[in-house]
């Protein structure tokens, strides 16, 4: 149990959450296509501030459109021309609760001068707690009605332990505002969720026994379907998985030495070797590397190495404690201590060639890639609070939500 404190605390434990989470947006607004927000009259009274709310953070962080400030109310059916609008273009919605205790969202997006209906459509969910999904789903294509390039990453799923006390947490799946959540795993310590499969409808987690032991499951959230990957003492986490899903890669201390192992069935390949710790092992370079950190130099720091193990290479040569980072393909993002209390998100390749800080202010920790890479999100804790930050970053736009959450132990999207 003492070394996996120790491991988690090397990691890194995600601090306390308050509200007043702040919208920072740092692109040049012009550069951007104006929206005219409209609600139908229609739609339930109890949602359209929340409803008004998802659709212009939802735009804004697409990083290709900004909201007319003035949201509007009108008919469902009143012509466009009728709507008074200012924007390239309109979008006027009715959000309603269904007898069956879901919800349904009815949209239609009109562009150009004279306005011209470019997409309509109805999207329904059969729980009332999901509607954020419908309004993720609603400003992924009407981006892509757009004609700009795909932002998929919005309707995934993120995942997360949380401390609820004294050896007990619990695994959560939220949207990536955290309007939605949901409790999936309970019950003793459940630690290092991490999505199995690009669908988002398996993962891995450890669990601490009652024998001292920790044993990686991985679970299909929708079957309930539980199989035992790895038991081992000492310490245990998933990383990382790759795209075909067929390897793992694992940080295990069975002799109470923490480092990186690559698993494809059967016994699980050690790949380094120090007699300190090394640690988050993730996938980069088209697979070919393992990027992860180490305190080969008295410090936490960045280090990439072969897939198959040998000769490692320091990426990055600044800052004091680099202790959390992430790989999406040659992009890499972590974490870096810069004075007392300050903690900023930079990118960087895989060579350490190219480096670029993402935030400024606070302490920002434990960076996350979506799915495509084109996103990063993050840990956010100022003097007014703690939210989950995110970073467009070929946009350059920023967004973030309260967090709401005391203790967050790991997360992963």
């Amino acid at each position: 149990m003492r070394y996996l404190i120790n491991l988690m605390l090397f990691l890194g434990l995600l601090a306390a959450a308050e509200p007043d989470a702040v919208l920072k947006i740092e692109k040049n607004v012009d550069s951007r296509s104006k929206v005219s927000l409209v609600f139908s009259n229609d739609s339930d009274p109890a949602y359209v501030k929340k409803v008004n709310r998802l659709f212009s953070a939802d735009l804004k962080v697409s990083g290709h459109f900004r909201v007319d400030g003035n949201v509007s109310k009108a008919a469902f059916d009143t012509p466009v021309i009728a709507l008074g609008s200012r924007g390239e273009y309109t979008l006027i919605y009715r959000f309603k609760k269904t007898p069956s205790g879901g919800a349904s969202l009815d949209i239609k997006l009109f562009k150009g001068n004279p306005k011209k209906r470019i997409l309509s459509k109805n999207y329904t969910v059969s729980r009332l707690e999901k509607y954020p999904f419908l309004i993720h789903k609603a400003v992924s294509e009407i981006n892509k009605a757009a004609k700009f390039p795909p932002i998929e990453w919005i309707n995934r799923y993120v995942v997360l332990s949380k401390y609820i006390g004294p050896k007990q947490t619990e695994i959560m799946l939220a949207d990536y505002s955290f309007t939605y959540r949901k409790v999936i795993i309970k019950g003793g310590l459940n630690l290092f969720p991490k999505w199995a499969d690009a669908n988002q409808r398996e993962l891995y987690y450890s669990h601490y026994g009652e024998d001292d032991n920790l044993n990686l499951f991985k679970i299909n959230i929708y079957t309930g379907k539980k199989s035992v990957i790895v038991t081992t003492s000492g310490m245990l986490a998933c990383s990382d998985v790759s795209k075909d899903g067929r390897k793992l890669l694992l940080t295990m201390a069975p002799n109470n030495q923490p480092d990186i192992y690559l698993y494809s069935g059967g016994t699980p390949k050690k790949l380094t070797k120090f007699t300190g710790i090394d640690v988050g092992g993730k996938f980069a370079d088209n697979e070919q590397s393992v990027v992860f950190v180490s305190n080969r130099l008295g410090h936490p720091n960045i280090y990439k190495m072969s897939v198959m193990g040998g000769g490692v290479t320091q990426i990055v040569h600044h800052g004091t404690n680099n202790g959390s980072c992430d790989a999406h393909g040659h992009q890499v993002v972590y974490s870096s201590k810069e004075g007392r209390g300050k903690f900023n998100i930079y990118l960087t390749d895989t060579s350490g060639s190219q480096t670029r800080p993402l935030t400024s202010g606070g302490i920002n920790q434990f960076p996350r890639f979506s799915h495509d890479g084109n996103v990063v999100m993050y840990i956010k804790r100022t003097s007014k609070g703690s939210s989950i930050g995110f970073v467009n970053i070929s946009a350059n736009i920023s967004e973030s939500f309260n967090l709401g959450i005391d203790r967050i132990q790991s997360i992963d999207w």
